[in-house]
């Protein structure tokens, strides 16, 4: 099962100014282009109950899996749209290896992303850099995790964005 983290953030790496704000309020067009491709292609993404209230919303084509304590709270979405979990990150990537899926998207928010980090399941790490400073915010991490990371590519997704590939370094 492959997985890999997906994020936007500003130039001084935040990926919101506060737990409300919805990651489409201020990423570009080329960035929710991006996104909306990719975790098209993987056809699961997995986020936090935060992170969904912000899109408020399943993902149109693709599984979209909540971690949240308040499974309830996500009941009326079909089953096909929504599965909510809390199971560890390494069991919930069996689980959805066993209903066919090969790649998993993490789409946050920060302590989703940290969780997945912290398993050792990501495997590449695409950030979108949009051209804006916010001073302070959301970090893409709650926890401290040095990780190695190996620089694949760098690819201009429009005039003002950029998109950074990393890979997990492996044995570091």
């Amino acid at each position: 099962m492959k997985c890999f983290l997906i994020a936007a953030q500003t130039v001084d790496g935040f990926i919101a100014q506060d737990l409300g704000q919805v990651s489409t309020a201020w990423t570009s067009e080329a960035d929710k282009r991006w996104f909306s491709q990719r975790t098209k292609e993987a056809r699961v993404v997995v986020m936090g109950a935060t992170t969904f209230r912000t899109f408020n919303r399943p993902l149109p084509g693709r599984l979209t899996v909540i971690y949240t304590r308040q499974p309830e709270e996500f009941a009326a979405f079909s089953a096909d749209q929504v599965m909510t979990t809390q199971l560890p990150p390494a069991e919930l990537l069996q689980q959805l290896e066993a209903q066919g899926y090969s790649e998993v998207a993490i789409g946050g928010g920060s302590s989703i992303y940290s969780l997945f980090l912290e398993a050792g399941l990501i495997e590449t790490l695409y950030l979108t850099v949009e051209p804006i400073l916010f001073g302070q915010g959301i970090g893409l991490f709650t926890q401290k995790n040095r990780t190695e990371l190996e620089f694949r590519q760098v690819t201009q997704l429009s005039e003002t964005t950029l998109l950074l590939e990393y890979g997990v370094a492996k044995g570091k």
